[in-house]
């Protein structure tokens, strides 16, 4: 039984403590207590448990290292109004890792062993959660990933699961929403009949040189076109991407090469049902529909909701007319409903928040 700190005496602690007080973190990984981590082999997951240890001991055959057999998530637990710990729709981080995992050859995480394991890792790093008004959270990462002794390109034979927790502040460097650029890249994230609707890690390497080239010429990520036509917005390297048009509707593209993400897709029936806005998801041609584009963001667990306010192609910049940080911009009132119901600001009408029973 491994025995929690109480709050109040951060474990790592005066670290931990000074952290938040000076309003330091950004996303980066910081070292916490406890991580949980199960075993599947022969065809069945072992029970787990928390341990202290940071490092994962593989064999140097492991198909995750030459043949990127593996998958991961991203959510935040959260410190409510009302302290409560909570989680933000997580069942729905099962669904899309066992999405995942069929296609990967992975297998699949039983919906038990995925939320415990996380509500087991959040309690026993409770010390480690920002407190209410922080503006910080605590980042989850479960992991799937095939481990043991292999060569052959083939699945392999056993897996490990595992779930750390980091605390985090803002993705981007400002606080709250803050305005991104984005620069479409002249490589292609993932073809419609690949793994890019999928949250496999082999996605993202493939895209750390297209951002840093968008870095290179001033732009905060890279924006990926569809491969096909190189005309449709598909998302950016680390985010969906939601607009809000002159004529008042709200899209997001449609495509089979992006992720499904949970983020986006709460903001969409957030500007359906809170706002009353006809949303749309289609595809969306950057270069014949730009001009009617009020505003633009990028979403996710990571980024939250970033408006967007100027996008490199066909070699110049293009300002978005919409995107000011005014009480009336649609993005604004998305974001503040969005985090006031995930901080328990707002009544959470659609049941989303996943509370933790943290058993103090």
């Amino acid at each position: 039984m491994i025995r929690r700190p109480p709050r109040s005496t951060l474990s790592s602690s005066s670290a931990a403590s000074d952290v938040y007080k000076r309003q330091e973190l950004g996303f980066d990984y910081i070292r916490t207590d406890y991580r949980y981590s199960a075993i599947y082999e022969n065809g069945e997951w072992n029970q787990g448990s928390l341990t202290e240890d940071d490092q994962i001991l593989i064999h140097e055959g492991a198909p995750t290292l030459h043949y990127a057999q593996q998958c991961f998530e991203g959510m935040k637990a959260l410190t409510t109004a009302n302290g409560d710990v909570c989680l933000f729709r997580p069942s729905l981080n099962w669904e899309r890792m066992n999405s995942t995992a069929p296609r990967l050859l992975l297998p699949a995480v039983p919906r038990e062993l995925f939320l415990g394991a996380i509500e087991e890792t959040v309690r026993a790093n409770y010390s480690w959660i920002p407190p209410y008004g922080s503006g910080a959270a605590l980042y989850v990462r479960p992991m799937l990933i095939g481990v043991g002794e292999n060569l052959g390109l083939k699945p392999a034979e056993k897996y490990e699961f595992r779930v750390f927790v980091s605390p985090v502040g803002p993705y981007y460097k400002d606080s709250g929403m803050a305005m991104i650029s984005l620069a479409v890249s002249e490589f292609d994230r993932a073809a419609p009949n690949g793994t890019g609707k999928f949250k496999a890690g082999a996605n993202y390497a493939g895209g750390l040189l297209a951002t840093l080239n968008a870095q290179g010429i001033g732009a905060n990520e890279a924006l990926y076109l569809d491969s096909a036509n190189n005309k449709f917005i598909d998302e950016a390297g680390s985010a969906n991407i939601v607009v809000f048009t002159k004529d008042e509707k709200f899209i997001t593209p449609s495509s089979d090469a992006i992720l499904p993400s949970i983020t986006r897709r709460s903001i969409m029936e957030l500007a359906e049902i809170e706002l009353n806005l006809m949303t749309e998801e289609r595809p969306i041609d950057l270069r014949s529909e730009f001009q009617n584009f009020s505003e633009m963001a990028a979403c996710g667990t990571a980024a939250v909701l970033a408006p967007v306010g100027k996008i490199w192609f066909d070699e110049k910049w293009h300002s978005m007319p919409g995107n000011e940080n005014s009480d009336s911009s649609v993005m604004k009132n998305l974001y503040e409903l969005l985090v006031g119901i995930q901080r328990g600001e707002i009544e959470d009408k659609f049941g989303w928040l996943h509370s933790i029973d943290i058993g103090l």
